[in-house]
């Protein structure tokens, strides 16, 4: 089939004198191109065959070679190699909206461009993937066949100086980024005179100066581009400490972009001038290129690249918070469990305002408001007093396991520290979830009983009571749904509060505060210095209990007002609202209801813990880019040590050795 578009196009060259290289490119490629991307041998073969054709006519090699090249030469290709898979200068939400504009409105071709041209060639949007797919050995014995050695000089001297030109404008745009303010307040050095970005530019400068007399050494620029890529290391090194923000994020993301494109240019530039080999880097920026063309409107794509270095800092801040909701011996079991008791005292006193709200059959969004008030001003307190809300945990502790995974490396001897890691964490829970419930249920039979007592009525009527029970039940209600739904709102709740730990670092939030001479006035200056530590260290655990509590509390506004079943259950508040029937109905109740109402609280943990725990440990695994191949071991492991010591996953051993989650996380 390539023979033919070959010969066809050869011979209309030879009768026209003309010839269309976008055309020739588009049909080879085409026909190389697999129907289905699941059959990447006939890609293969096609290729392979491809390279026969030319080795078989050397008139095809000329033909199709010297299109190749008087298509790059004749297309202006400088924005390509500077453009192509770099993140514009516009900022991420302005490219967000260029990509969904030209989604819905593609943009107009202009043939002068390589750039443009090269759109018409990979005409697919998964070109890419069979691009990349097919083996590098076959794409270099085409270049190898093509004998791209045996051009003409004036040829390869201009496509030679689009390259030294595209190098130098990426090498000024690569300059002004780390000119940027937000780049410099992160790396004090680069505000001296030796920062590497400015070192480079002037480099490239000479390089392309000295070009036409024959000194140019570029030996000392790959040097210094290696220099700003460990600038930028540092910096996303140390935005762990110091916080990160979605302009610095994109702005490292473009920077890091540039270089990668510098040294690939630079590695052809001095292929071409040493006439060595170039192959490679040929090779490398062809499927950078096409990649670049299929991706160019990707929206999931751009976000996902851009917020990567944030998701990472939050489920960081994640991380060190999971540590202290891992109880390692059994010192830290029993306060893991009187802190989660302490918890359900407090739960008790929200569900029944919660119960005294509802009762005023107010406005669906002014009970909304009161309700997501009373439920994220409990939480708050329930942090400031040290309490432990068991559903809290999974959130916070997905993303030290992931941290673990990350260093695991698949080495058996670190699976079993995982392992070990697991079963603490799955330990902790259920301490978490007895201490909630073991309270919450029995205070809300007590304020039932008092307010029975001292006013003669029941806190709940018997009918409110059966519906209470009704909507508990996870067999014939859509109570399991309700409680995936606020797994959901746990999910989101740790996410929160991980944004909020970066912003108070990257904003400087406390320092803010200590700086307000007001605020000192009031309270003095001992005292605003441990409100600005306070702040420092909660702020994000703050922020997360309310808005979880401002996710609970709306829920049920948010499906009344799109007409849509809607609505969250709680372990914790729905043995609370079981302690109030149970009550309200005089304990008058059957040993069903009893198993219905224990089968209802533990179902609904369950999925509470099941759905927040998967979202969390699925985005701290992005986030961190691990792909961890031994699920299948470590599940293994987890389910023999079960068998093995099944009382390790509910109780610490009396002589467990004392395995920091700083040594799993850093073996």
């Amino acid at each position: 089939m390539i023979q033919s578009i070959l010969q066809a196009h050869l011979e209309k060259a030879r009768l026209e004198g003309s010839e269309d290289n976008v055309v020739l490119l588009a049909e080879i490629v085409d026909a190389i191109r697999p129907d289905n991307l699941n059959r990447l041998e006939d890609a293969t073969h096609a290729l392979q065959a491809f390279c026969f054709s030319l080795n078989d006519n050397k008139a095809y090699v000329e033909y199709v070679r010297t299109s190749i090249l008087t298509l790059i030469k004749s297309h202006r290709p400088v924005s390509i190699f500077t453009d192509s898979g770099i993140q514009p200068s516009s900022g991420f939400f302005s490219e967000i909206r260029r990509r969904i504009s030209h989604k819905i409105l593609p943009e107009v071709v202009d043939s002068r461009y390589l750039k443009d041209v090269f759109g018409q060639i990979f005409t697919k949007t998964n070109d890419e993937k069979w691009v990349s797919a097919l083996p590098d050995e076959i794409w270099l014995q085409l270049i190898d066949t093509l004998h791209f050695e045996e051009s003409d000089t004036i040829t390869v001297d201009a496509i030679y100086h689009e390259l030294l030109e595209a190098a130098q404008i990426l090498s000024y745009r690569l300059s002004a980024g780390g000119l940027e303010p937000e780049l410099i307040q992160n790396h004090k050095n680069l505000e001296k005179h030796d920062s590497p970005f400015i070192a480079q530019n002037l480099e490239i400068s000479a390089v392309v100066d000295a070009d036409n007399t024959g000194s140019a050494d570029v030996s000392h620029v790959l040097i210094i581009l290696e220099q700003c890529r460990e600038v930028i290391a540092k910096i996303r090194k140390n935005s762990a400490q110091t916080g990160t923000s979605i302009r610095l994020t994109f702005l490292l993301q473009r920077m890091t972009q540039q270089l990668n494109r510098l040294e690939t240019l630079f590695s052809i530039i001095i292929g071409i001038k040493s006439k060595t080999c170039i192959k490679q880097p040929v090779l490398e920026l062809l499927k950078k290129l096409v990649h670049a063309e299929c991706h160019k409107n990707d929206i999931r794509q751009h976000v996902r690249e851009n917020v990567e270095l944030i998701a990472l800092r939050v489920t960081e801040n994640a991380s060190r918070t999971g540590e202290h909701y891992i109880a390692e011996n059994r010192s830290e079991y029993f306060k893991l469990m009187r802190s989660a008791m302490g918890a359900g005292v407090i739960v008790g006193v929200m569900a029944m305002i919660k119960i005294m709200l509802a009762k005023l059959h107010l406005p669906p969004l002014t009970e909304a408001i009161l309700f997501s008030l009373n439920y994220g001003i409990g939480f708050v307190i329930i942090h400031m007093l040290h309490f432990t809300v068991a559903t809290k945990q999974p959130a916070m502790t997905a993303a030290t396991i992931a941290a673990t995974i990350d260093q695991s490396d698949g080495k058996d001897k670190n699976l079993d520290r995982l392992v070990t890691l697991i079963a603490q964490t799955m330990r902790s829970q259920v301490v978490a979830i007895v201490g909630n419930v073991m309270l919450a249920l029995p205070v809300a039979i007590c304020i039932g009983w008092l307010i029975h007592v001292s006013t003669g009525e029941h806190f709940i009527s018997p009918e409110k009571a059966h519906r209470l029970l009704a909507e508990l039940d996870p067999f014939h209600s859509a109570a399991l749904m309700y409680a995936a739904v606020a797994g959901v709102c746990l999910f989101l709740a740790g996410l929160i509060a991980g944004y909020h730990d970066n912003l108070a670092i990257y904003n400087k939030i406390p320092q803010r505060i200590m700086a307000l001479s007001w605020l000192e006035k009031l309270l003095g200056p001992a005292r605003l210095k441990r409100l600005g530590l306070y702040i420092e260290n909660n702020f994000g655990a703050i922020a997360g209990n309310f808005y979880f509590g401002c996710l609970l509390g709306g829920m049920a506004a948010v499906g009344v007002l799109l007409g849509l079943p809607i609505d969250i259950r709680h372990i914790t508040f729905s043995s609370a609202f079981v302690g109030f029937t149970f009550e309200s109905l005089d304990f008058a109740i059957t040993w069903r209801t009893v198993w219905l109402a224990t089968a209802s609280i533990i179902l609904i943990g369950i999925v509470n813990l099941l759905v927040s725990f998967s979202l969390a440990l699925y985005v701290a695994m992005k986030s961190r880019k691990v792909t961890f191949a031994q699920w299948r071991t470590l599940i293994k492991q987890v389910l023999i040590r079960l068998n093995q010591r099944p009382a390790e996953f509910l109780f610490p051993p009396k002589k467990e050795s004392r395995l920091k989650v700083e040594q799993l996380t850093n073996p």
